[in-house]
């Protein structure tokens, strides 16, 4: 396989692009456990039928695992929107209407998105009342199975030359509430500094859905609580924020 290649950078991992394929080398010592889980979940939403690069090879190279995928050939939305600011509420409307048919589907051999973030919860080093509070609010919420993508940011959908879009990078996806995947979208937006995008969002997201925005807030310290544990340090206190500012009932 051609590594000459470096499209994107992550902090363990590298991506390459090979002709019409994508190689995602892991650093040593990266979860073998959680590679394999990030490939079954991508092939478990192919089966849905979205638009996505589809798993081609689970592999090691150079003694390190690799997830080998399509190539999409197109332009991130994120850089879209970048290039043409005047074109924001269109790409924001395709954005929200891409999320939501996620939403509509179903795959019920995904993870479970609840028993994620109560085991996320646990992880944190929030104080015993805060976490009994967190456990709490995430065990009243009701049970969904709808596919959440986990990172669904304009980075993660690429528009093809022809126009189609597709969504990228699966590696967070479980089935539940579709609200928790839309507070962890409102605070990726926050968390890059674009609360005003951020509330541009949930408006246009519960206008379309019909979803009662307090209902989206009550998952916002949930979400934080949970990205809280493998967040980025420099994001850790503004998550932590998050789940001190919410009064709970």
């Amino acid at each position: 396989m051609n590594l000459n290649n470096v499209i994107a950078e992550r902090a363990e991992k590298k991506i390459y692009r090979d002709g019409d394929k994508v190689i995602k080398l892991f650093n040593e010592g990266y979860s073998k456990s959680d590679i394999l889980n990030e490939a079954l979940n991508q092939a478990r939403v192919e089966e849905t039928g979205i638009n996505m690069p589809k798993v081609i090879e689970v592999t090691m190279i150079e003694e390190k695992w690799a997830i080998v995928s399509d190539y999409i050939d197109g332009t991130p939305l994120s850089e879209l929107i970048e290039m043409h600011p005047d074109k924001l509420d269109e790409y924001l409307d395709m954005f929200v209407d891409l999320q939501m048919s996620v939403h509509e589907k179903k795959a019920p051999l995904l993870n479970k998105l609840k028993d994620k973030m109560n085991r996320k919860i646990t992880e944190t080093d929030l104080d015993a009342t805060t976490r009994y509070e967190l456990h709490t609010r995430l065990e009243s919420m009701p049970k969904h199975n709808k596919v959440c993508h986990g990172d669904f940011n304009p980075s993660n959908v690429i528009i093809a030359k022809d126009g189609t879009p597709y969504i990228i990078d699966w590696a967070h996806a479980t089935q539940g509430n579709a609200s928790a995947d839309v507070a962890r979208t409102y605070l990726l937006f926050s968390l890059a500094g674009k609360k005003e995008l951020a509330d541009k969002y949930l408006d246009l997201f519960c206008k379309k859905s019909d979803t009662a925005k307090q209902y989206i807030q009550k998952w916002l310290p949930i979400v934080a609580a949970s990205q809280s544990v493998k967040g980025k340090p420099e994001e850790r206190d503004l998550l932590l924020k998050w789940v001190d500012v919410v009064e709970y009932e």
